[in-house]
């Protein structure tokens, strides 16, 4: 739902592109990015970091400081697509996202408040595709899996989701979702 990327922040601090790939390549990677998404504190994050590319200070740090720079915008046309499905199903949301840093989307984006309730990885320890936060998700809200669709753009989430009897599909766009949504009879 949302447009989250490192590249918004760094590409106005890196001159040249390349250093901007290695860094984050390299440096402030996905890999890294997912313990704090698992846990895991900015402020240990960047430190572990700093001590190992003490050259990149600044710009390790600016991924805590600067964080909200990489979250431009909600994903157009989603947001009128949670809008309605939301009339007549309750929707839960389950995301991979720092503890810390989740307050930030709350406070930026209002719809996040049209979920009937949101797992929020960072807080309970657990991470997509770890099939044990599917289950959570299941058990704390009393969904039936069953009787569930998931949607999700990573194809390794939406495989976890149908090993734990979940209908997952994965989202391409907008339109193939409405698509979609259309052919189960939730968007008329």
């Amino acid at each position: 739902m949302l447009d989250w990327n490192p590249r918004y922040l760094y590409e106005k601090h890196f001159v040249d592109k390349n250093e901007m790939n290695y860094f984050l390549k390299n440096i402030c990677n996905d890999d890294w990015n997912r313990e704090q998404d698992r846990g895991r504190s900015f402020a240990e994050a960047v430190q572990i970091l700093q001590k190992q590319f003490p050259e990149y200070r600044e710009q390790i740090a600016m991924f805590d400081d600067c964080w909200d720079t990489m979250l431009r915008s909600d994903i157009p046309g989603t947001v009128e697509i949670l809008s309605q499905v939301s009339k007549t199903h309750n929707i839960f949301g389950l995301t991979n996202w720092s503890a810390e840093k989740i307050k930030v989307a709350y406070e930026k984006y209002g719809f996040l408040k049209q979920f009937d309730g949101i797992i929020v990885s960072g807080e309970e320890k657990l991470i997509k595709p770890d099939h044990r936060i599917y289950e959570l998700l299941l058990q704390r809200f009393g969904i039936k899996a069953e009787e569930s669709l998931f949607i999700d753009d990573n194809p390794a989430n939406v495989e976890a989701a149908k090993k734990v009897g979940i209908y997952a599909i994965q989202f391409l766009d907008p339109q193939s979702l409405k698509e979609v949504l259309k052919s189960f009879n939730i968007l008329p």
